[in-house]
């Protein structure tokens, strides 16, 4: 059986020209190469949207294209990205096929056409017998999203991050005891969830450890799937055992700096006993990331500016605060002006003076200045003696004692006034004062010597 795989769609206004082309893209792949059912697993929305938003309306048109030509699963994913309730207007979207919205968890079997679902978490010994009968393609075991919220209230905030995954576990192991009865049959087993795997990596290459993922890897093989879908993580990488396969399709575009990997969806062939799965790639966007430990380096900016192209760039520096202002940000934009976007991100790195060590632990003034002083390479004599001058003295005798030692100065050697002579044959002082005196006027007459005094300094 061929079923095309979406996942983390994303729509909303800020990143609906990357999903939107994404996604149009790979629902008319899917179409050409004829799968036969659509599997579209969580956070289809990247948040609450307007009923009259152009990004819910896109993505209504492409749930109904899709719809057109093969039924289609939606599974609920992250709360934050698909609020409660979000999907059920995609039931509407079908056309010649069904829309059907896994909001809970549920076995789903997939016959002439037609999902029917469980009325519990799996199907019982009545359901089971019915669903034989029918002889379906396959048969799909749905784990939405839980809401964490809810069942720590069950629980208790301490147990629920640990405990999540043992109940978890317990439904996929009981869900697989189901799956094996229709294994036998020859239906083939798939499951579809949202949420992370143990040991799985982010988009970015990360890691993902602790304890509070939803999934072990054991867990989900233990559910007897051929084939495992799941949503979520926006990098795509898989799991084997024997003939059975885990996968993460990955996000359906790029919508962050920084994503590793190729972009796309996964078309499955699962059958009773094996699936295998193909990573198609979208036409996603592409970013380029340039981080430098301190200030740009605008020269190399400039190359990659040449070579950036239609790539949405992102530009990241770290600098002090006293420094912040020698970067100039209009020129960075400028150079990549021709380039889808830019964003520059600066780290401004906050200027932290701290005590001299061991300060605090000195009990008296003299002491902690001392300490100071041995910190700082300054001899501490000196400084020591004023602190005691200024604890012990009178404020106007340490002034008169302060302007006694500037008069008791060596005078400065005068400097000659005309250029050559040397220093002994210096204009002497009452020289100066006959040439710097203004009092000696141009005419030489006595009087004309106090004229500038009684005029009118300001006059017109």
């Amino acid at each position: 059986m061929k079923i095309a795989h979406f996942s983390d769609l994303h729509y909303s206004p800020e990143r609906l020209d990357e999903a939107d082309r994404c996604f149009i893209f790979a629902t008319h792949d899917a179409i050409m190469r004829g799968a036969r059912v659509a599997v579209v697993s969580g956070d289809s929305t990247d948040h609450r949207l307007d009923a009259h938003s152009p990004a819910l309306s896109a993505l209504a048109r492409r749930i109904h294209r899709l719809a057109s030509a093969m039924p289609v699963i939606m599974l609920q994913g992250t709360f934050s990205h698909e609020p409660p309730g979000t999907l059920d207007i995609f039931a509407l979207m079908g056309s010649s096929n069904e829309v059907f919205i896994a909001s809970r968890i549920q076995q789903v079997a997939f016959a002439n056409g037609r999902f029917h679902a469980s009325a519990g978490p799996l199907f019982n010994e009545r359901e089971l017998a019915q669903v034989l009968a029918m002889r379906p393609e396959a048969a799909f075991t749905c784990l939405p999203t839980v809401n964490k919220g809810q069942f720590a209230a069950s629980v208790g905030a301490l147990a629920a991050a640990t405990d999540l995954g043992d109940v978890l576990s317990t439904y996929l192991a009981a869900s697989g005891q189901v799956n094996a009865r229709l294994r036998e049959a020859g239906i083939a087993t798939v499951g579809i969830s949202h949420g992370t795997v143990v040991g799985c990596e982010t988009e970015h290459g990360v890691t993902m450890a602790g304890f509070d993922h939803e999934f072990s890897l054991s867990a989900l093989f233990d559910a007897q799937c051929s084939a495992f879908m799941l949503g979520h993580v926006h990098k795509h990488q898989t799991w084997q055992r024997g003939g059975s396969l885990v996968a993460y399709a990955g996000s359906i575009g790029r919508f962050h700096f920084g994503e590793q990997g190729e972009k796309g969806y996964l078309l499955w062939e699962a059958d009773t006993n094996e699936a295998s799965a193909e990573l198609v790639p979208t036409p996603a966007r592409r970013m380029v990331c340039i981080d430098f430990d301190g200030p740009p380096d605008m020269e190399r900016l400039a190359q990659f500016a040449n070579d950036a192209g239609d790539a949405f760039v992102r530009v990241r520096w770290q600098v002090d605060e006293e420094h912040r202002q020698s970067v100039d940000r209009a020129a960075i934009e400028a150079m990549f002006a021709n380039a889808q976007g830019v964003k520059i991100e600066p780290r401004i790195l906050p200027v932290v003076r701290s005590r001299a060590q061991g300060i605090s632990l000195e009990t008296s003034v003299d002491a902690k200045l001392g300490r100071w002083c041995e910190v700082a390479n300054v001899t501490a004599a000196p400084v020591l003696e004023r602190l005691q001058l200024l604890e012990t003295g009178d404020a106007n005798a340490i002034a008169d004692a302060v302007l006694a030692q500037l008069d008791e100065a060596p005078a400065a050697t005068p400097l000659a006034l005309v250029a050559g002579k040397p220093a002994a044959e210096a204009i002497l002082p009452e020289e100066v004062a006959i040439v710097a005196s203004p009092a000696h006027s141009a005419s030489g007459a006595p009087g004309d010597a106090l004229d500038w005094l009684e005029g009118d300094l300001f006059a017109a």
